[in-house]
């Protein structure tokens, strides 16, 4: 496995050193004692060419380097320092002695209880409510296995709902973060931007065009709302004056004005005044596909009809993220895109939860429908979210503008995300995704099985499973989560009628041990419940 990318993979933009002294040479030996030894998820590349020197691949940018010591830029200098490169090689070090023994569910720890239940105090009283789970995490894990604050151990699929791709404490992720923190300034912004940045944008337009769509531009931006605020504005502005927009129900699309009125959640916005028009098209029924199919492009033809030329765009989960995790289908998909297409009407993909966890790095591209896309919005596992569209719609007014696009250490993290997506080989019809999902379907579905009424399932794409809990109410799903997470496995909910519990483990570092310490958790509760409902 080589971990060159660890040690001294600091230098994101082609610069770096070779490394001829022997500080360099002693740095070299510790850290391949410390790092090298079996860990095959750590996914770093070198190359020795020979006693004083080495060709560096830095994780970010794809591309090979050979640098010098004479280096231009001061900032190379800096970052091809030999003690730079001690520094990393002494935390990975430490990161992984005491990550190590994080490794399966472990009660709370008593002497920190009443520690514990303050910290949750304060939090609820700076925020305003109480945070779902009580959950504060201590600063360290390993995996998908993470300390909170009171000791406990517990085993995270959910991931800050997808976010963390490489589960908790990865050592790339640290020497990452050590190379976003040996940037001049921690936020990047559209006034000022730093070399990462670049290979973010050419990095995720490459993986969005690889099979035939012709997406042209990017624009990062802090969360996944942003994106999908700047998607809605492209849209807008380009078809101008179009004043509507068609989604799916039960869609979700985030949480300020403008996506709140797409959500199809009425309760999200609840009290906000009305700030886009949004008709509905019903969403694929995987148990009735014929018939879903042609209510949905009877309900399309219906809305064209009714309001010709006036929607902008047409809004998409590929998967129903927040809808209850129900994929789409290609047949369902084409036939309402190629109406839509041939009205002029735009069709924005919202990749936020589901890039990174198919058989390709977006979900449109597993569905075949690379031709259609003319924005997407990518967010979440990326660390840094982004909308990438057309170079034809590019705007003519300043319309797109934001003072951060990111932080540095959030785009140095990213790029080393995706890194690991490639070399953990997630993607494709026998990828590390669909075997892990195989892994895990089958595991519920023997348990299904086995507690007859008590879980339906499994549903989901790729590394997004979920499943249904009892009778599929709200109050049996939220009792259920509950009590996983009491058990040691954190998951969430989705869906709405019927309410289910969704799982979003790390793509890149899950294994099937993983899984079936998940499962042997669900059956626990299970077990529990079978017993409280016989007495």
């Amino acid at each position: 496995m080589g971990i060159g990318a660890v040690v001294f993979g600091a230098d994101a933009f082609g610069g770096g050193a070779q490394v001829r002294s022997c500080c360099a040479k002693v740095v070299w030996g510790v850290a391949v004692g410390f790092l090298c030894s079996g860990d095959s998820a750590l996914g770093g590349q070198q190359d020795i060419l020979d006693n004083t020197s080495m060709l560096f691949r830095y994780p970010c940018s794809g591309k090979r380097f050979m640098t010098d010591d004479n280096s231009r830029l001061s900032a190379d200098r800096l970052r091809n320092d030999p003690r730079v490169a001690q520094a990393k090689a002494l935390l990975s070090a430490a990161l992984r002695e005491h990550s190590a023994p994080l490794n399966e569910v472990r009660p709370a720890d008593p002497q920190l209880e009443k520690e514990y239940a303050t910290l949750l105090g304060r939090l609820t009283e700076a925020r305003g409510a109480a945070p779902y789970f009580p959950y504060i995490a201590s600063g360290i894990g390993n995996g998908p296995w993470v300390e909170l604050a009171d000791g406990s151990v517990k085993l995270d699929f959910i991931g800050g709902i997808g976010v963390h791709g490489l589960g908790h404490s990865h050592m790339l992720m640290l020497d990452a973060a050590i190379d976003g923190a040996l940037e001049d300034t921690v936020m990047q912004g559209n006034l000022q931007q730093n070399r990462p940045s670049i290979a973010m944008c050419e990095r995720l337009l490459d993986l969005a065009n690889a099979g035939g769509s012709d997406l042209g531009h990017c624009l990062l931006s802090t969360s996944g709302a942003m994106a999908n605020e700047n998607a809605l504005k492209i849209a807008f502005h380009a078809r101008r004056p179009a004043d509507r927009i068609i989604a799916f129900t039960n869609c979700f699309a985030g949480r300020s004005l403008a996506l709140a009125a797409l959500t199809d959640r009425p309760s999200y916005r609840s009290g906000l005044p009305e700030t886009i028009l949004v008709d509905y098209l019903p969403f694929y029924d995987p148990s009735n596909p014929q018939q879903s199919t042609q209510a949905a492009v009877d309900r399309l033809h219906e809305l064209l009809t009714r309001y010709p030329g006036r929607h902008a765009a047409f809004w998409a989960e590929p998967i129903a993220g927040e809808g209850g995790y129900v994929p789409g289908d290609p047949d369902f998909f084409q036939a309402l895109l190629k109406p839509i297409q041939a009205a002029g009407i735009l069709t924005i993909f919202d990749e936020v939860q589901s890039f990174g966890r198919t058989t390709a790095p977006l979900a449109y591209q597993a569905f075949g429908l690379d031709r259609y896309v003319d924005i997407t919005t990518i967010g979440k596992i990326t660390q840094v979210c982004a909308t990438l569209y057309r170079k034809q719609l590019q705007p003519t007014a300043p319309i797109l503008s934001q003072t951060f696009t990111g932080s540095s250490a959030s785009i140095a993290t990213g790029l080393r995300m995706l890194d690991q997506l490639a070399d953990q080989e997630c993607f494709g019809v026998d990828g590390r995704n669909q075997r892990n999902h195989n892994h895990f379907a089958s595991c519920l579905q023997t348990l299904a099985q086995r507690y007859p009424g008590q879980i339906q399932g499994p549903y989901g794409k790729g590394m997004m499973i979920a499943m249904t809990p009892g009778d599929g109410s709200y109050e049996t799903a939220n009792r259920w989560v509950r009590e996983l997470y009491a058990a040691g496995l954190i998951c969430f909910l989705c869906g709405g009628n019927p309410y289910r519990i969704r799982f979003l483990p790390p793509p890149a570092i899950t294994t099937t041990e993983h899984i079936d310490s998940a499962i042997a958790i669900i059956e626990q509760v299970l077990q529990s419940s079978s017993t409280k409902a016989s007495e």
